[in-house]
C-alpha cells in the first residue's frame, strides 16, 4: 500500500518515478546482496556508494544543500519500499534521514546547516548519541558532561548501543551543560561531533541477535574539545538539546514504524511463497485453512499499520505534533512485525528454524523494532500521558 503523497516535498510525478526505481533497486542490487552482508556483518562500500548515488543519503535534505527534498509522507514510503531488504540498508541512512538530519534542518544555524546537510547528503553516515550505561529511556540520568573551556566546549563521557557509531563521521551528542538537573531537562545540549576529533574513540562492535550490517558500538569521549560553533543551534541551542530531539524523535519512530511495516511485507511474501510450495497430504499447505488465517491476520495487521503510518505522515506534513500518533504507529506496526515473523517460522515448520531458510533471520531481525526509538512499554507511556495532557491531567 503507497503511502499517500502530500503537498511540499517532491511533486507527485516525480517521487512516483523515484519510488518505482527504488524497488528495482531494492529488488536487484540489495536483497541479493543480502547473503553477502550477513557473512561479513557489513554492508561493503561498492554498495553503500550506489546508495550514496542513488541519493538515499539525501532523502529529506533541502534541495539547495544537495538533497531530495521529501516531505515527511515521501521519505516515510521510501524507507517502508527500502525495508523490503534486509534491515541494514536502512540503518544505515536512517539517521541522516531522520533524527540527525532533521535536528540540523530545524535547530541548526545557517553554517550548519551549510557544512554539514551537503555532508549527509553525499553519503557521511550520521549517528544519534543519547543513550549512556546508565541513561536510556530516562534521559534525566545523562552523565555526560560539557562544560565551557576557553570560547569552545570540553564533553566527556561514554554513550552506548549507538547505531552507526563504527561507521559514522558524524555523531549529534547529547550532553549534560548544566551541573544540576533543571525542569523539563533544560540541562541537555546537542553538539555535532565529528567523529575524527581527538578525544572520540569507539567501542569494539557489539555482537547482536539479528540485524547483521547493521553496526552499534559505544562512543567514548575523553576531554573533547569542540569549537563555540558545535553547539546545535549556536548560543541558542544550549538546554534546547532535549527538545530538539524530542522534536526530531517523531519522525524518527514514523521511520521504524515504516521500517517494520516494510519488512514485515517481505516477511509475508516469503511465507506466502512457501505456502504455495511445501505440500502436504497432497495438497500445497496453502490450502489448510489454519495456514490461510495465519496469512489472512498477518496481510490486515499490516494494512492496518500502513494506514497508521499514513494518517500521521499527513499529519506531520501538515505541520500538527504528532506525538501520540507516531508513537501509536511504531508500538503497532514493530509488535505486527514480530507478530508477523514468528507466524512466518511457525508455517515453514521445522524449516523455520533453520539458518538456511530466510525465516529464521526473519525472526531475529524483527525483534529488534520493539525496542528501538522508544520500548513498547516506553511508548504506551508516552501515548497515555500525552492523551492526558490534553485533559489537563499530570500524569
Amino acid at each position: 500500500m503507497p503511502l499517500v503523497c502530500h503537498d511540499g516535498g517532491m511533486d507527485a510525478e516525480s517521487f512516483a518515478s523515484f519510488a518505482a526505481s527504488l524497488e528495482r533497486f531494492v529488488a536487484e542490487r540489495l536483497i541479493p546482496a543480502e547473503p553477502s552482508v550477513v557473512a561479513a556483518d557489513r554492508i561493503p562500500q561498492s554498495l553503500l556508494a550506489e546508495m550514496r548515488d542513488f541519493g538515499l543519503f539525501g532523502l529529506t535534505v533541502p534541495e539547495a544543500y544537495g538533497g531530495a527534498g521529501m516531505n515527511i509522507s515521501q521519505s516515510v514510503e521510501a524507507i517502508r519500499l527500502l525495508a523490503h531488504a534486509m534491515p541494514a540498508f536502512r540503518s544505515a541512512i536512517t539517521m541522516n534521514v531522520g533524527m540527525v538530519g532533521s535536528a540540523i534542518r530545524r535547530a541548526g544555524t545557517e553554517a550548519q546547516k551549510a557544512e554539514w546537510l551537503p555532508r549527509i547528503a553525499r553519503g557521511t553516515i550520521a549517528c544519534f548519541a543519547l543513550t549512556e550505561p546508565g541513561s536510556g529511556s530516562d534521559a534525566a540520568a545523562l552523565a555526560t558532561r560539557a562544560v565551557r573551556d576557553g570560547g569552545g566546549w570540553r564533553l566527556n563521557g561514554t554513550k552506548r548501543y549507538i547505531t552507526n557509531a563504527p561507521v559514522a563521521g558524524l555523531a549529534l551528542v547529547m550532553a549534560r551543560t548544566h551541573p544540576e538537573p533543571l525542569p523539563k531537562n533544560a540541562h541537555i545540549s546537542a553538539f555535532l561531533v565529528p567523529m575524527d576529533t581527538p578525544g572520540v574513540s569507539r567501542g569494539r562492535p557489539d555482537r547482536k541477535m539479528g540485524q547483521a550490517g547493521a553496526p552499534i558500538a559505544d562512543i567514548l569521549l575523553e576531554d573533547v574539545r569542540l569549537p563555540a560553533d558545535a553547539l546545535l543551534g549556536g548560543p541558542a541551542g544550549e538546554g534546547a538539546g532535549f527538545r530538539i530531539a524530542m522534536q526530531s524523535i517523531d519522525t524518527g519512530r514514523l521511520s521504524v514504524a515504516a521500517a517494520a511495516a516494510g519488512y514485515a511485507r517481505r516477511i509475508l511474501a516469503t511465507a506466502a511463497r512457501y505456502a504455495t510450495e511445501r505440500r502436504a497430504f497432497g495438497t500445497p499447505i496453502a490450502n489448510f485453512q489454519l495456514i490461510q488465517a495465519m496469512l489472512a491476520d498477518s496481510e490486515a495487521e499490516i494494512y492496518a499499520a500502513e494506514c497508521m503510518i499514513a494518517d500521521a505522515c499527513r499529519l506531520a506534513d501538515s505541520g500538527a505534533r504528532v506525538t501520540i500518533e507516531a508513537a501509536a504507529a511504531k508500538m503497532f506496526a514493530s509488535e505486527m512485525c514480530g507478530r508477523v515473523a514468528d507466524r512466518c517460522v511457525q508455517i515453514h515448520g521445522g524449516a523455520g528454524y533453520l539458518a538456511e531458510y530466510e525465516a529464521e533471520r526473519f525472526f531475529r531481525d524483527a525483534r529488534l523494532y520493539r525496542i528501538y526509538e522508544g520500548t513498547t512499554q516506553i511508548l504506551e507511556l508516552v501515548i497515555a500521558r500525552a492523551m492526558l495532557r490534553r485533559l489537563g491531567h499530570e500524569a
